[in-house]
């Protein structure tokens, strides 16, 4: 009998123009599923978000000749993931998308040459970003390859340690249209190379020279460029008061300014850099020159200033009390670990600066609730807080902050006295997206249910240590903040698989650390693994009760985790093998070999093809051959060997106090 053929229903998207589509798809998350979601729906929408897609991000190099097949319009090629990338790698992609490709990053990647950098410089014209960070084998061979990308705008170059002024030469003749440049930690790199940066690429606008062995020499060439707005000099510390007096020359662009650790550099160089570049916005003074009234006195000639950084400085109260009268208004401002700081002094800073915005009074230990009522009395649009470890603060001042400060989007109260009725009324911030709540010996459940009915935007929770929290105060977070991506339960010992099984509910959820949660089993994991697709980072230390069985979820469903802490729990080698099948996972910790053989491990090691980092203790190497373990970093890997004993957990009060008395001694 004949078949009679079926006519195909017509596909009433085929009639839509591809750029209508494709605008249809450029408003969906970056790193959202439903793209590849779209493209399973039929054969046209699946050629479509083909085309459409411009954004790669591998985990391993081998990959690319299927990925490029697949996604010929290639313009951003993310490769940090891949451990190893080779010059043929690289090759291939230059020669792929020779036409598209605009930027690409190499930051963690190894193995590559100049080689490879030379076949990508030269085949791919239109390229305008290379992050080369990390590269610590590269030479000035390599940078005579990258000084071929004629086009290049943007170059990373942090922690290129072998590579010297002759490369960085070479990259400033060829690369003239450069706006970005980043020399962190380039110690072969030297006055003449950023002389010769500065002289040759004179559209830069961002220039960061930390960590530098620099003088006052280049700063001459420095201070001519017409466009320069971002200017990093941490821990320069060949930069003096001398070397900023060349900044009376020009550089009237400048708006961001970093001398942190610059301790040769105080108010006079200060004074003589502000009498010309009255445009800087935000100023990064951290761990250098001592808070005085002179310094204060320097930085009121910067009219523009609204952030000023002073992390880690000396500070008097009359160097305090002058930073609050400066003529400018502040919007942000962080003392962190300044140990002077008094409620006098603080509460005077605030009253005069009222439109500050982010305020950080990390480990301020002086003052008491007398700054925090007139924190919350001047500084109501506050949208950021952080005040970890101010442990004279009583539990009656978290109150206030809630009253007053509505407006608040991340609060940090790590190592603080606040209790459930500070949460309740902190509740009243239904703007939070993140809050930190670590080692608060004071909060429960309850506390933690008035935030869940008000704060349904939070995105990251840290609970770390706050032992009266259990199951209950987890799932009121969990039924209505569907956005949360971080949670942090390490050592809330009441919680069991409950919690667990209330989080899978966050879909969203990306990190999750229960290091020490003694009565979380597999059964809880294998909750979340099919629920939260997202998982990237997992800490299970010290949950004994973990096994295999809750390994293999996560092998079936866990595709995006990147990051596992397996020490101290009862995985085997059976669990570990599982996880192989992670194609992103790339860094895991294993401290203790109880269930899992030198064989086994061994075997595990060989299976996982992605691996960058591997955290073992100390006394298995001897159980691994050498051969293996030079295999494993020839393909990129790094072991990182420890030598810490396993120690038992000490009652949360106990342990308190002695992390307050070792303060007290730094």
């Amino acid at each position: 009998m004949k078949k009679h053929k079926v006519p195909e229903a017509n596909n009433p998207f085929d009639s839509l123009m591809e750029e209508l589509v494709f605008t249809i798809l450029d408003h969906l998350p970056p790193n959202s599923l439903d793209k590849k979601s779209f493209s399973l729906v039929c054969k046209s929408f699946y050629a479509i978000e083909a085309k459409h897609r411009r954004t790669i991000r591998p985990f391993r190099s081998e990959l690319l000749p299927s990925i490029l097949n697949r996604y010929p319009f290639v313009s951003h090629a993310d490769l940090s993931l891949c451990p190893r990338v080779s010059d043929s790698s690289l090759d291939f992609l230059a020669n792929a998308c020779s036409a598209t490709l605009r930027r690409i990053d190499l930051s963690r990647s190894r193995f590559f040459s100049a080689n490879g950098l030379f076949s990508l410089a030269t085949n791919c014209k239109n390229l305008v970003e290379l992050d080369l960070s990390n590269a610590t084998e590269l030479k000035d061979a390599a940078a005579s390859a990258v000084a071929q990308a004629k086009n290049l705008e943007k170059l990373w170059l942090a922690r290129c340690k072998l590579i010297t002024d002759m490369g960085i030469g070479c990259i400033a003749v060829g690369c003239r249209k450069l706006k970005l440049i980043c020399l962190k930690w380039c110690l072969g790199v030297g006055d003449l190379g950023v002389d010769l940066i500065a002289v040759k690429c004179k559209e830069l606008r961002s220039l960061d020279l930390s960590y530098l062995p620099i003088t006052g020499k280049c700063l001459s060439s420095i201070v001519k460029l017409h466009y320069l707005e971002d200017l990093v000099l941490e821990g320069c510390f060949g930069i003096d008061d001398d070397s900023l007096d060349v900044f009376k020359q020009g550089c009237t662009t400048l708006k961001r300014l970093d001398i942190s650790g610059c301790q040769n550099i105080s108010h006079i160089g200060l004074s003589a850099l502000t009498s010309c570049s009255g445009c800087i916005e935000h100023l990064t003074l951290s761990d250098s020159s001592p808070v005085t009234p002179a310094l204060a006195d320097a930085l009121n000639k910067l009219p523009m200033l609204q952030s000023i950084i002073l992390d880690g400085c000396m500070v008097t109260s009359d160097g305090l009390r002058a930073i609050g009268s400066l003529c400018m208004s502040l919007k942000e401002l962080s003392l962190r670990k300044c140990l002077g700081v008094t409620d006098k002094a603080l509460s005077f800073i605030v009253s005069k600066h009222k439109d500050l915005r982010k305020l950080d009074i990390t480990c301020c230990r002086k003052i008491t609730h007398l700054s925090i009522a007139s924190i919350v009395n001047s500084c109501k649009r506050l949208s950021s807080l952080r005040m970890e470890s101010c442990t004279l603060v009583p539990r009656e001042a978290f109150v206030m902050i809630g009253q007053r400060c509505d407006s608040l989007e991340e609060l940090d109260l790590t190592d603080n006295e606040i209790d459930d009725e500070g949460l309740r009324s902190i509740s009243r911030c239904s703007r939070l997206t993140s809050l930190k709540l670590g080692i608060c010996l004071n909060i429960t459940d309850k506390g933690l249910a008035y935030v869940g009915k008000s704060c349904s935007k939070l995105k990251e929770l840290d609970l770390y240590r706050s032992t009266g929290i259990t199951d209950l105060g987890v799932s009121a977070i969990a039924s209505v903040c569907p956005g949360l991506e971080m949670i942090n339960l390490a050592y809330c010992t009441d919680i069991t698989d409950g919690s667990l099984i209330s989080l899978s509910k966050c879909s969203e959820l990306k990190t999750l650390e229960i290091r020490g949660c003694l009565l979380v089993t597999s059964k809880g994991l294998a909750a979340i693994a099919p629920n939260c697709k997202q998982l990237s980072r997992l800490d299970i230390k010290k949950c004994y009760k973990i096994d295999d069985s809750g390994m293999i979820p996560l092998a079936c469903s866990s595709q995006n985790l990147k990051q596992i802490n397996l020490s101290y729990s009862s995985v085997t080698e059976v669990g570990l093998l599982s996880l192989a099948s992670i194609n992103c996972l790339h860094t895991f910790c294993l401290l203790t070999l109880q269930g899992v053989s030198p064989r086994g491990l061994a075997a595990a090691l060989l299976a996982f093809g992605g691996l960058r980092k591997v955290k073992l203790h100390v006394s298995l190497r001897s159980k691994l051959p050498e051969p293996l373990i030079k295999h494993i970093e020839a393909r990129g890997c790094v072991f990182e060997w420890s030598n810490k004993v396993f120690q038992a957990e000490m009652d949360p009060k106990c342990w308190k106090l002695q992390l307050e008395d070792l303060m007290e001694v730094v």
